[in-house]
């Protein structure tokens, strides 16, 4: 199927406003921590009772033309009974961006990666299209299969570790730092040549499953100050509010990702990374071993569900 590019169609706690300092007393600290737990707890409480809801029920067809899976059982093994990408968890304003490649603004981004893939560099006097040609062919349905096996390495890969890999050993050209350069918008041009196509891992390649066992325990280790693990969000509380933020499972099937929020495109591990900030610890580095393991396991969970990069969320 040939796709279609835009252009051919804390260290320190605060309650109330006032600051804690570590080196205080410790019954004083003990007693405000105690506040601030209780105070959580209730909100968080208050947030799930008052705001709970659902994802929508509808369908996500792209350009009234491409019939995206956005629903669909859970593999053998997994926790929850149905898959469900983030996609049914927004606005209704925000679906629509997704469904018309016009207006979804990580279309441009698609587009830069698209000349990105026909530019020559490096000291082999090569592009990537040198190699691949027409991306649109040799790139279908090659994005629903990341991470995989690389031998090499002797770890899993995904489709940045893949394209720095190729610049230094085909093209003679230095390797894209994390999220710099040409990275994300070719990240997306060929995730986005596999639109439509499911989700599906190959965990008997290589020693996948033991990245697999070690994302699993990645997913359910709590993190920071505020002890949460990836699962007690999108797992355990997946339909519900935390401030205004509608849960959904954190399906990955649409990274790199548009963030309304950020107002660009964003990466996968960009976004772990920001989740394990937002308890407040101290996050891995990119494409570290442990994020790697994680994107195996997370990516795994979305199983059977269609690409959608580059999807468009909050």
């Amino acid at each position: 199927m040939k796709r279609k590019s835009r252009s051919s169609k804390a260290r320190t706690a605060c309650a109330g406003g006032q600051a804690v300092s570590p080196l205080a007393g410790g019954n004083t600290l003990k007693k405000h921590y105690l506040v601030v737990a209780a105070s959580i707890a209730l909100a968080g409480a208050v947030s799930a009772t008052a705001f709970a809801g659902g994802p929508v029920d509808e369908e996500l067809v792209i350009d009234g033309e491409i019939q995206m899976t956005t629903r669909t059982a859970a593999p053998e093994g997994h926790p929850l009974d149905e898959v469900i990408s983030g996609w049914h968890y927004r606005t209704k304003e925000t679906r629509a961006l997704e469904a018309d490649t016009f207006e979804n603004p990580a279309m441009l981004g698609v587009e830069d990666g698209e000349q990105i893939w026909n530019t020559v560099e490096g000291t082999e006097g090569k592009s990537c299209a040198s190699c691949h040609g027409d991306a649109s062919e040799s790139m279908a349905g090659v994005g629903a299969h990341f991470p995989k096996w690389d031998a090499d390495s002797g770890r899993p890969i995904n489709i940045e570790l893949q394209i720095n890999k190729c610049r230094e050993e085909r093209m003679g050209a230095e390797p894209y730092a994390f999220d710099k350069g040409g990275q994300k918008p070719l990240t997306a041009y060929i995730k986005h040549q596999s639109l439509g196509e499911p989700v599906s891992l190959d965990l008997a390649e290589g020693d996948m499953q033991s990245w697999w066992d070690k994302g699993k325990e990645l997913y359910y280790t709590r993190f920071g100050q505020l002890n949460l693990s990836c699962s007690n969000c999108h797992e355990d509380h997946n339909g519900e509010y935390i401030r205004a933020d509608h849960l959904s499972q954190g399906q990955v099937n649409g990274f790199p990702t548009y963030r309304l929020k950020q107002a660009a495109l964003v990466s996968v591990h960009n976004r772990f990374r920001g989740c394990i900030r937002d308890t407040r610890a101290e996050y891995p580095a990119a494409f570290s071993d442990e994020l790697m393991a994680l994107e195996v396991y997370v990516t795994w969970r979305g199983t059977g569900l269609s690409v959608e990069t580059p999807a468009v969320r909050q």
